[in-house]
């Protein structure tokens, strides 16, 4: 546990347009008071030109402390960087250059971690944000050591989250090494939420979709995954397609960029994962069906693929029969099918 004077100094640092949740994810850890516990922190909000900030919510909030008040905080949250293309002005990189030289602590959610990039402050350090970014911050800033999977990453004087929900886990973490652990678990009942999610943000992304494939190789796949419980091995693909092993391999390598091993367990794990949300089979018997064999054998590749177990996993989607219900509604009364795209995924993370 760290210890800290009685009032622990915390600003978060918006921009306009502010992205309303990652805000809130540290207001609501940080900012509130609770019934039968010490307030050990003060919660205050900045931005470099004060007054009203446009939000992604459609509502402008007012915002009345400037950069100054980052030299006196004890950790500053930059709770979202949006968009992702436009850098930081020379002064607020200034500002939270010396909030870290100075001894603050430096946490970013989300997108946020664009904002501590171009400050130079996670130069040659591990560091993750939303799944659907990791790549641009990974390309843009080279010498950062980005990792799309933990849900966050702790230094202790700077943090980085994934994607806007894993904001509250950071936060929680945070809190739970500032206070210990029954301090964060009575913060976390009040907010009906579990004091630590297992796993990382594998799990919450969408599965991938496969590339363009071309004809040779389309048929193969299509008879692959109406087989996924029976004992299909690579010689027995390639012998399917009429072509050898090598060959088989090199087309998957350049149509899909992954070894046909490697693509069949990944569908076998996306076949697994819609079984676990859906169904109350045990997870032996999910196991048999995707093709692992055994409960044992599917924790395991879960745990390597998603950072999480099967019984985790299902305990956190599984849709109850109401949510199933709702969402054979909405698929009757839809006109068509809609997908999200990557573009709208990158508007959307915080």
């Amino acid at each position: 546990m760290r210890y800290f004077p009685a009032m622990h100094r915390v600003v978060a640092l918006v921009r306009p347009p502010q992205s309303t949740f990652e805000l809130a994810c540290a207001a609501q850890v940080f900012g509130v008071e609770r019934r039968g516990l010490p307030t050990r922190y003060s919660f205050g909000v900045c931005t470099e030109r004060p007054g009203p900030v446009a939000t992604y919510a459609g509502y402008d909030m007012v915002v009345t402390r400037g950069l100054d008040a980052l030299d006196r905080a004890d950790t500053v949250v930059v709770p979202g960087w949006l968009p992702v293309t436009e850098p930081p002005s020379p002064a607020v990189v200034g500002a939270l250059r010396r909030a870290h030289s100075r001894g603050a602590r430096v946490v970013s959610i989300c997108s946020g971690a664009f904002a501590l990039a171009h400050a130079g402050l996670l130069n040659g350090r591990r560091a993750t944000t939303h799944w659907a970014l990791a790549d641009e911050l990974a390309a843009r800033f080279p010498r950062v050591q980005v990792d799309p999977n933990p849900l966050y990453v702790d230094h202790g004087d700077i943090a980085t989250s994934a994607g806007a929900g894993a904001g509250f886990d950071l936060c929680m973490h945070l809190l739970r090494g500032d206070q210990g652990a029954r301090y964060a678990a009575h913060v976390a009942r009040t907010m009906v939420m579990p004091p630590h999610r297992e796993g990382g943000q594998a799990q919450y992304s969408a599965p991938p979709h496969p590339a363009q494939v071309d004809g040779t190789l389309a048929p193969l796949l299509e008879w692959v995954t109406e087989r996924l419980g029976e004992p299909v091995t690579v010689e027995a693909m390639a012998a399917r397609a009429g072509v050898s092993a090598r060959t088989l391999t090199r087309r998957f390598a350049d149509q899909l960029g992954t070894s046909p091993g490697q693509w069949l367990l990944a569908q076998r794990i996306a076949a697994a994962r819609d079984l676990l949300e859906s169904s109350d089979l045990p997870v032996d018997a999910v196991a048999r069906r995707v093709g692992l064999s055994s409960a044992t054998n599917l924790r395991r590749r879960f745990l390597n693929a998603l950072g999480t177990t099967p019984g985790a996993y299902r305990q956190a989607f599984q849709a109850g029969p109401r949510a199933a219900q709702g969402t054979r509604r909405m698929r009757h009364t839809s006109a068509a099918p809609s997908s999200t795209s990557a573009a709208e995924v990158r508007n959307s993370a915080g």
